[in-house]
């Protein structure tokens, strides 16, 4: 598949699917931003009909209102707290360690060979969750960071929270919780090359997501104070993970047995 301009829409190596549903970007003018060549998604696709839209905004609207309740009910539950900041900040990366965990997964199902047979949700819905995921762990991530690099009790300070071994608490889990931030930020920028620079180029760097993961779970286990409670959280997502790379590694190895056996065929 390309556009009328010539340049192949983005696709994931040994996949002949486009990773995006794409229209020819012919109407695309200097004026908007667009780089000329460039593939735009389908605004049919993207937007929805008008009901759609509005289901959208109130789905957007109830979370939002759930979202304050929750956040108003824990301000006022550790109001007056000296530990308060400590609480805040120790939420927060859990918040941002969950919200990777999602972000990787749906990374792995959009990469899953069989991703072509499953209708539902579509591949605007699939790609659209993973940007969404993606600004959410963004900004739970600058809030764990923040709060902890300005709290005194936490003893991480801004060097400890943006360099590698700067930080007077646990030096060596902290500094896992900032390589991961930075490989996740990796992960995150390459992705927007995706359509722009070949596959062979951005995808291999954008895999560095598994890495960002992996070093945030060694992160949260031997930073935290009060690991112990959390060891089923951490148990129960790497294990789903693993489960998810499972099948894709082994969709993968059969699909390419198969392209193999095919092309063995065509030769003889």
């Amino acid at each position: 598949m390309s556009t009328d301009l010539g340049r192949p829409a983005p696709r994931l190596l040994g996949s002949t699917e486009p990773l995006i549903p794409v229209q020819p970007a012919a109407d695309a003018e200097p004026s908007r931003g667009i780089p000329p060549g460039s593939t735009l998604p389908s605004d049919t696709a993207l937007s929805g009909t008008p009901s759609r839209r509005l289901v959208n905004v109130g789905i957007v609207a109830a979370c939002t209102g759930v979202t304050g309740l929750l956040v108003g009910r824990a301000a006022q539950s550790v109001a007056g707290d000296r530990m308060a900041p400590w609480i805040l900040g120790r939420a927060s990366g859990i918040c941002a360690y969950l919200l990777l965990v999602a972000l990787v997964g749906m990374g792995l199902l959009l990469s899953h060979p069989a991703r072509s047979r499953w209708r539902r949700p579509s591949a605007a819905v699939r790609i659209r969750a993973h940007v969404s995921l993606a600004v959410f762990t963004l900004v739970f991530l600058v809030l764990h960071i923040v709060v902890l690099a300005t709290d005194q009790y936490a003893h991480v300070g801004w060097w400890g929270a943006l360099l590698p071994m700067a930080s007077a608490y646990r030096p060596l889990p902290v500094t896992m919780g900032v390589i991961a931030m930075y490989s996740g930020i990796l992960a995150g920028v390459t992705a927007g090359f995706a359509g722009r620079w070949t596959a062979r180029i951005w995808w291999p760097v954008h895999k560095v997501a598994s890495v960002s993961l992996v070093l945030a779970l060694l992160h949260g286990v031997l930073s935290g104070a009060d690991t112990g409670t959390l060891i089923p959280l951490y148990v129960v997502t790497t294990a789903g993970i693993l489960a998810l790379a499972g099948s894709r590694y082994r969709a993968a190895m059969v699909a390419a047995r198969a392209e193999r056996s095919n092309q063995d065929g065509a030769t003889r």
